[in-house]
């Protein structure tokens, strides 16, 4: 492959102050229109939360499906007044444990000027602590 005009990097946030604690935001035209907006045809696109309590993930967008992942996290990280996090007068260790659990980022390719995703995969972002404003960052790599 010969590279004419060399790799390009380009950033923008993106911004939410969700309306509840938890939310499921599904960011895919987000990222799509950033991807157009840099004009890259080959690379990488690394989604990724700035907030401790919030994370990003690639799953299929069905109502039901969501329920499920919250569910799953409820089961490994319930709301518990116990966490020693709470020591320190905070209430949210348990959207500390979910965000580890669904994690930070997500990397997604881009072939031919689109995001490369199976054909049900979409980019969420997920809010664990909500209710103020928080970012992601999307960071482009490519050609």
């Amino acid at each position: 492959m010969k590279v004419q005009d060399g790799l390009k990097a380009h950033t923008k946030y993106l911004w939410f102050d969700t309306k509840k604690r938890r939310e499921h935001v599904r960011i895919t035209d987000d990222v799509q229109q950033f991807l157009e907006e840099t004009g890259l045809k080959e690379g990488f696109i690394l989604v990724s939360a700035m907030h401790i309590t919030a994370g990003i993930y690639v799953n299929d967008w069905e109502t039901g499906l969501i329920k499920d992942i919250d569910q799953w996290l409820d089961k490994l990280a319930p709301e518990n007044p116990d966490y020693h996090h709470h020591n320190t007068g905070e209430d949210n260790g348990d959207a500390h444990l979910k965000r580890l659990l669904i994690n930070h980022q997500v990397t997604v390719p881009v072939t031919d000027g689109k995001l490369d995703l199976g054909p049900w995969e979409q980019i969420f972002y997920a809010e664990f602590d909500g209710q103020r404003k928080k970012r992601v960052i999307l960071k482009a790599l490519g050609l």
